[in-house]
């Protein structure tokens, strides 16, 4: 069955009227657009997926031309339908030249995802991945090959595993039950019970049967043809008839740290799990993540590169203060970075929120994160000097500067555009990015 694919990015709309297709709305087929709409319904009404709501929402468009409208949010990654039909999300970031293809999209977005803690694709290094061939399920894929490869080139682990067979000779210990039972008329038998050193532990199972997965469902012949060498080192080892029970026998230590990463992966890919959680209960996939804590993550990742390198003392997710004090500590506040140095304070947040170039709307700031913003200001204060506020948003094409919010009583609040974008021939394996040194250099102006 020939997969096929609609690539939309975040707050785009995806529609079953192809006549109506346009910049903000994605044609799906009738059929595919029902699946969609069944894998939605699958989370309706339980309490642990309840926000699958804040990420994709359905409703009746008031054109009544174009129908039923599902509207993406906050969430990229993708989504396989039972069909086969793929829906790939991106995050939306604007460019100074065209991004053909969303390539340079996709390498921006997996440069971000390898600042997750827990996004098990760090070892992924791999600078010539041709994104314009693969779509983001098939990069993960490669990113799990990637990792099979480290471990097949060091050298699958191996474990005792205890073995019972009627043998010839005596080797660990009889099964004296089932000796007398299978040996009455063959002396020269001894039913026993042995360990060997064998490579077939449950670790290796699960890649096996992993990799096994994967060979029917890629469809990049470059993934087919990876998946079929690295299935020749698993030769000696059985497919997983039990996951849970694998997975529950499944020891990570300083012997096994290179399975640690791999283990996330194949559970993924085996319980048609994802980052977040959706689950699929059936046979569709979701592969997805939460855009603010991505992008939160990776502005936080360089801010603390670039600051510890001038003695500057970074704390992420900051927990030193609550909003009330009495009769007992309430509200903490936990502000994305604090910088100190000094008697200097910086307190840094994060927003994955497109602006908009309307003064009289406040750009589209939210009045709760400057309630919240102040908040830090006057919780932060030291030797009566009030801390500086920089709130973080992505660039967009159409704003370049907001001038600094301030009050009467010293608090000031400054915004500043993160230019995903400022080096276009980005390397997804460096750290290193233009928009730190901007903002570094601006934080400096003002101390």
């Amino acid at each position: 069955m020939k997969k096929t694919i609609i690539q939309l990015k975040e707050f785009q709309k995806i529609i079953s009227k192809k006549d109506y297709e346009d910049e903000e709305h994605k044609y799906l087929s009738k059929e595919n657009f029902k699946e969609l709409i069944s894998f939605i319904e699958e989370f309706v009404g339980s309490e642990e997926q309840e926000d699958v709501m804040n990420f994709i929402k359905v409703y009746k468009a008031k054109n009544r031309n174009l129908g039923t409208v599902v509207k993406v949010n906050n969430y990229v990654g993708l989504i396989q339908l039972k069909s086969g039909y793929q829906i790939e999300i991106l995050p939306k970031i604007d460019f100074i030249s065209d991004d053909e293809n969303n390539n340079i999209t996709k390498k921006i977005f997996l440069k971000m995802l390898r600042s997750l803690k827990d996004f098990p694709g760090k070892n992924f290094k791999n600078a010539d991945l041709k994104t314009d061939k693969m779509n983001l399920y098939e990069i993960f894929i490669n990113m799990y090959l990637n990792d099979v490869r480290i471990i097949v080139k060091n050298g699958l682990k191996s474990t005792y595993v205890t073995k019972e067979d009627n043998i010839k000779f005596y080797k660990g210990k009889l099964k004296v039950s089932q000796h007398i039972k299978m040996n009455f008329a063959h002396k020269e038998r001894f039913y026993m019970a042995y360990d060997e050193f064998l490579i077939d532990r449950p670790e290796n199972r699960l890649i096996k049967s992993t990799l096994l997965k994967l060979q029917k469902l890629t469809s990049s012949s470059q993934n087919s043809k990876e998946i079929g060498q690295l299935l020749i080192a698993f030769e000696m080892v059985e497919t997983s008839t039990n996951y849970e029970k694998d997975f529950s026998k499944v020891s990570i230590d300083r012997s096994t740290k290179d399975y640690e990463m791999l283990m996330k992966w194949s559970k993924i890919f085996l319980f048609n799990k994802s980052f977040t959680t959706f689950s699929g209960k059936t046979s569709t996939r979701a592969i997805l993540f939460r855009m603010e804590k991505i992008f939160e993550s990776y502005v936080a990742q360089q801010i603390k590169n670039k600051f510890l390198q001038h003695n500057w003392k970074v704390s992420i997710q900051d927990k030193t203060y609550h909003l009330f004090d009495k009769p007992e500590p309430r509200f903490r506040l936990k502000p994305d970075i604090v910088l100190s140095k000094n008697n200097k304070i910086i307190i840094l947040d994060t927003k994955w929120k497109r602006l908009i170039p309307n003064n009289t709307k406040n750009y589209g700031i939210s009045s709760a994160d400057m309630y919240q913003m102040y908040a830090y200001a006057k919780k932060y204060e030291k030797n009566k000097i009030t801390p500086e506020i920089w709130v973080l948003y992505p660039k967009i094409a159409e704003m370049t500067e907001i001038k600094p919010f301030e009050s009467n009583d010293k608090v000031k609040i400054n915004i500043f555009f993160v230019d995903l974008n400022m080096d276009i021939n980005i390397d997804i394996n460096k750290d290193n990015n233009r928009f730190v040194d901007k903002l570094y250099n601006k934080i400096l102006e003002k101390n």
